[in-house]
């Protein structure tokens, strides 16, 4: 039977999970924000500000950065994901072609400034690296899955196609050429339906 002194150890026990929980949801939401923001590494001085927690306990959460990333990505992915995979494709190829683009415009910018703040750390976060690839991999096949045209297309052209409708190319449109949401989503539309019309042919 437990004794008044071990239910209260008990309480106290749970109290300190229940403050290091939210804590460390307070830690990824301020991430979360300042990265939106722009700040794609954020200093633990500024992440501790913006969560309202002292910055002992930003280091120890900083600590275990794989699992922080991992908290960040499952946040982010059952945000944005939807964006991406939703939906059922119909009309012609081009009708089709035009609503890939403009699901990927949609999905690219959500995710962009996390995105590049990943990019910054991937080559030495063993678990960036697999959500990248994991990624890439997705869009593939979301590509074909909108396009099946494309299953009997030469590797050659869906390559041009998958990279055409890359993050990579999109961020370079961004943030190289330095054009507008609407001038790249333009930019983009007009490389996809050049390279679907060789396929209509």
């Amino acid at each position: 039977m437990a004794t008044p002194a071990s239910r209260a150890s008990a309480l106290a026990s749970d109290g300190r999970v229940r403050r290091a929980e939210r804590s460390g949801q307070a830690i990824v939401d301020a991430l979360l924000e300042l990265v939106g923001k722009g700040i794609l590494e954020p200093t633990a001085q500024q992440v501790a500000t913006r969560a309202g927690v002292g910055i002992r306990t930003v280091f120890r959460r900083f600590s275990d950065m794989e699992r922080l990333f991992a908290e960040m990505s499952a946040r982010m992915q059952a945000e944005a994901l939807p964006l991406l995979v939703g939906g059922r494709p119909s009309g012609d190829l081009a009708e089709r072609a035009r609503a890939l683009v403009g699901r990927r415009v949609a999905f690219f910018e959500r995710i962009a400034p996390y995105k590049r703040a990943a990019n910054l750390t991937r080559w030495r976060s063993p678990f960036l690296r697999a959500r990248h690839a994991e990624l890439v991999r997705v869009l593939r096949a979301d590509l074909v899955r909108r396009l099946p045209e494309l299953r009997q297309a030469p590797e050659a052209f869906v390559d041009s196609l998958d990279l055409a409708t890359s993050f990579e190319a999109w961020d370079r449109l961004r943030t190289e050429q330095r054009l507008g949401r609407e001038r790249a989503h333009a930019a983009v539309e007009r490389m996809v339906l050049g390279l679907v019309a060789e396929l209509a042919r």
